[in-house]
């Protein structure tokens, strides 16, 4: 029987929980009814506990192993019931003592702090869930009064197993299905595990179930979940959640520090619930899903299009075009489990893959081989590429017709970036050295500048001399205040019967893209 809970037992029992909730994994799936039917509660929950147990450090007081615990679901946290669960860990964590140890009644006050930190990260709190759950068990231990682990831990697993049996009533005065709530059932399983540790026996760690992706439920689609990060400094964040609440509902936003929150909302428009984040700061770690209900209907989804994009801002632009956009960071190592990942989220039988870089060209055939799905990857090697193919999608068409049709979109769009080197070399157009701006058409630099609006004119006009009648200018992160006015300037003197489309894609490498057709 453990006096206080030491960083060992915190340990055991995040690695116990792990285990726990993948054996119940499909058992909580099944009861999945609130806030959408999708049958992925378990499946979340377990991501989301996988991520912090991953982020558990080997050293390190009580405070700091559960904090560190807390963050790394936070950063993880897979859909709505990942994000409150993430959120009750951090409350918790925020008020655990860091100069004394952790016994009875320091559990039940960083249980009440849990409650009130769930609630308070709920734009629209609803009785009947986990919340209901979580403050049963705060209510107990806190009446336990007593520094007495064990009674504590007892006291609450018991007060959350009894919450339980009140969801079905209550989820069924909302008009759904009679079953205990999915979430509230994956956190008993946590509280069961903490009490197991803290009397001193050996936690279960067989994990019979393997972990799995999000399983897309036949039905007819109610909308999509879409989850990010935002780095942010701005004071408002928290205000993110009333204009979230007026795209869409299920709306979490958690802070995970000073600068960085995890936002979940379920939406019809992509693009307007990311644009909501790009108001306030910089999303990224972009994922999308599609919210299916009514088991048993015809999907009205069976293709899909999946677009590599290099940051929020073209996130944004490809969702609101109809793609689902997988976010990467410029220059990390490409792999073909984020684009696997959501070729399987989507659960469409066709799917469109664009890479939109030679450096996912690869990858993006790797994940084509490895889905389910007929997947068929156009190589394009730009963002711009990915818009004009999207422009000319048309699902009426026979999936080869489509892929036809859009595979000559991008192959007749010529495309051009601006980049700032970052270290000295020798090029097609001559030596560079750092900070000098290089113009890139097709790949290949084509000449080498000292300004970005010089440079950006002179690709514009080689691209231009070879023809074309639409000009698509991405700007990037860096790109200057007065860059497009100067460039329109440019475009109206020397080429003007061009039609010309600015996009704000807030990409980090590039200052400018450019894409003539």
């Amino acid at each position: 029987m453990l006096e206080s809970l030491d960083p060992g037992a915190i340990r055991r029992w995040c690695t116990g929980t792990l285990s726990a909730l993948r054996r119940s994994q499909r058992e909580i799936d099944a009861l999945n009814v609130f806030p959408v039917a999708d049958s992925d509660t378990g499946t979340n929950l377990v991501l989301t506990l996988q991520a912090a147990a991953d982020a558990v450090p080997a050293e390190g007081s009580s405070r700091e192993v559960w904090t560190a615990m807390a963050r790394g679901a936070l950063l993880g946290a897979r859909g709505n019931s990942g994000m409150i669960l993430s959120q009750l860990l951090a409350g918790a964590a925020a008020v655990l003592p860091a100069d004394r140890p952790v016994r009875g009644r320091a559990l039940a006050t960083a249980l009440a702090a849990a409650v009130d930190a769930g609630y308070s990260a709920v734009a629209q709190p609803v009785e009947g869930t986990v919340l209901s759950v979580a403050g049963a068990a705060a209510r107990a231990a806190a009446e336990a009064d007593t520094d007495a682990l064990a009674t504590v831990s007892a006291a609450a697993l018991g007060a959350a197993r009894l919450a339980l049996e009140s969801t079905p009533a209550q989820l069924a005065a909302m008009g759904l299905p009679g079953v205990v709530d999915a979430g509230g059932r994956g956190l008993v399983v946590m509280l069961d595990v903490l009490d197991t540790v803290v009397r001193g026996e050996a936690v279960d760690l067989t994990s019979p179930e393997p972990v799995s992706l999000p399983a897309v439920v036949a039905g007819v689609q109610r909308g999509w979940e879409i989850q990010y990060l935002l780095a942010s400094r701005e004071s408002d964040v928290p205000g993110l959640s009333k204009r979230l609440g007026e795209i869409g509902d299920s709306v979490v936003v958690a802070s995970v520090d000073s600068s960085l929150w995890s936002v979940h909302v379920h939406a019809d428009d992509i693009g307007a619930a990311l644009e909501a984040g790009l108001e306030l700061g910089r999303p990224y770690r972009v994922v999308v899903s599609p919210l299916m209900t009514v088991p048993g209907a015809p999907s009205p989804s069976a293709r899909a299009i999946v677009a590599v994009v290099p940051g929020a801002g073209l996130a944004a632009v490809f969702a609101a075009a109809g793609a689902v956009p997988v976010e990467v960071v410029p220059g990390s190592v490409p792999t073909a489990r984020p684009l696997l990942d959501a070729i399987e989220r989507m659960g469409a039988d066709e799917v469109v893959l664009l890479p939109n870089s030679g450096a996912y060209a690869a990858v993006a055939e790797e994940a084509s081989v490895g889905a389910d799905a007929t997947v068929s990857v156009l190589h394009t090697r730009s963002v711009v590429q990915g818009i004009a193919a999207l422009a000319v999608a048309d699902r009426a068409r026979s999936f080869r017709d489509d892929v036809v049709a859009m595979a000559e979109a991008a192959a007749a769009t010529r495309w051009a970036e601006i980049v700032v080197a970052d270290e000295a070399g020798l090029t097609m157009a001559g030596a560079c050295r750092v900070g000098d701006v290089l113009g890139l058409v097709d790949g290949d630099v084509a000449t080498i500048g000292a300004s970005v609006p010089d440079v950006l004119a002179n690709v514009l006009d080689r691209l231009l001399n070879a023809g074309g009648e639409l000009v698509t200018v991405v700007l990037g992160a860096a790109a200057a205040p007065g860059l497009e006015d100067g460039m329109r300037a440019h475009l109206r003197a020397h080429w003007p019967f061009c039609e010309v489309h600015v996009l704000d894609g807030g990409q980090p490498r590039s200052v400018v893209v450019v894409g003539v057709e």
